[in-house]
């Protein structure tokens, strides 16, 4: 669940910092609406943050270092901005971002769920519980 809680934080982060809507590009600061989707079927949990910003962000493609070097790099190696979606990339198994139709956009990630615990929620690929109360499921 804190992989779930880090994710959204993440993404509702990037637009509070980085998103100006369409509608407002001439007044930075402006209000912005931001829609936050978690969606259950049996195998997954998807998340989407949606914001009125049609500028799609560069999702990360792959590992900007290798895992065993991470550790040993200082600060000022690593990039400036998109930090926040390379650890979204680490803890999702996927991730995509689609054009809204009147504008904006939703970044979308993907949890892999395992049903090992019917009781106690969901378990997601990386070993971490999703209670069921998460998404309003009862079991």
């Amino acid at each position: 669940m804190d992989d779930v809680r880090l994710v959204v934080s993440e993404l509702v982060g990037n637009v509070v910092q980085h998103v100006v809507p369409d509608t407002c590009l001439s007044r930075p600061g402006a209000a912005r609406r931001i829609d936050v989707v978690l969606r259950m079927w049996p195998r997954w949990l998807f998340i989407g943050v949606t914001d009125e910003d049609s500028t799609l962000p560069d999702l990360p493609l792959g590992e900007f270092v290798s895992p065993e070097l991470a550790g040993e790099l200082s600060a000022a190696v690593l990039p400036d901005s998109g930090r926040g979606l390379f650890i979204v990339h680490r803890l999702v198994d996927f991730m995509w971002c689609e054009p809204g139709e009147a504008g904006g956009k939703t970044v979308w990630c993907r949890f892999d769920l395992d049903c090992r615990d019917a009781d106690s929620g969901l378990w997601c690929s990386h070993g971490h519980q999703i209670p069921w109360d998460l998404c309003g499921v009862t079991a």
